[in-house]
């Protein structure tokens, strides 16, 4: 009986390693055509996958200032952050940011929200692939396709159009720095009209995407 067990948990495991290498191979080349998210969203889907040629790089520069600074630096995870992360967890409380930008692909195209050992588990299995065999820059041009961008409406073109009536390709500065920071909960921050803190820290990133720019914190996505 354990024997049996055994080569049962085998297959499932070999299963598994194929088809999810597969799907990271198919993705570097095809667009992702669907997320979990995506279907699981009541409300509805709205999305026009773009190639990154067609997107500004204001909103490059704006999600790595906003979301992961060392997106050029690491491979995939940023160990500092999680090292703090944990520490601040293991003290009661919590932090935002651990998540790369790789990470967030992961889940987004391969996984489902919400948290837990085991999704976290998969999530790692996923980063590691797709750095290795996507790059940074397909990294890039699907995470700007894929994240959830507004109530129901998914990628930059998509949010684009959504928040200023024009093409991804044409997003100034503040405008990029406006999506960024609504990333972390597009269904409840303003990207049109922010207040407070919210425009305070739009103002922020702003600032630090010259700072990315001028550094050339984005190099990897334009090799």
């Amino acid at each position: 009986m354990v024997i049996k067990l055994a080569r049962i948990l085998a297959k499932i495991i070999l299963w598994f390693v194929g088809l999810s290498l597969l799907l990271v191979i198919a993705f570097k080349w095809i667009p992702v055509p669907v997320t979990a998210t995506m279907l699981m969203d009541e409300n509805g889907i709205t999305k026009d996958w773009e190639s990154l040629d067609n997107i500004d790089p204001n909103l490059v520069a704006a999600v790595i200032a906003a979301e992961d600074s060392k997106f050029c630096e690491h491979s995939g995870f940023d160990t500092q952050a999680i090292e703090k992360a944990i520490k601040n967890n293991a003290q009661g409380g919590k932090i935002r940011g651990a998540s790369t930008i790789s990470q967030q692909t992961a889940k987004n195209v391969f996984l489902w929200q919400g948290g837990g050992y085991f999704r976290k588990g998969l999530e790692a299995w996923f980063t590691f692939w797709i750095e290795n065999i996507w790059g940074k820059e397909r990294i890039m041009e699907v995470y700007l396709n894929v994240a959830e961008t507004g109530i129901g409406t998914y990628g930059a073109e998509a949010g684009a159009q959504r928040y200023f009536n024009k093409s991804a390709a044409r997003l100034s500065a503040d405008e990029a720095s406006r999506m960024a920071v609504a990333l972390p909960s597009p269904k409840t921050r303003s990207v049109t009209n922010p207040g407070g803190w919210l425009s305070r820290y739009g103002n922020t990133i702003e600032a630090r995407m010259r700072v990315v720019k001028g550094d050339g914190l984005d190099s990897c996505v334009y090799d």
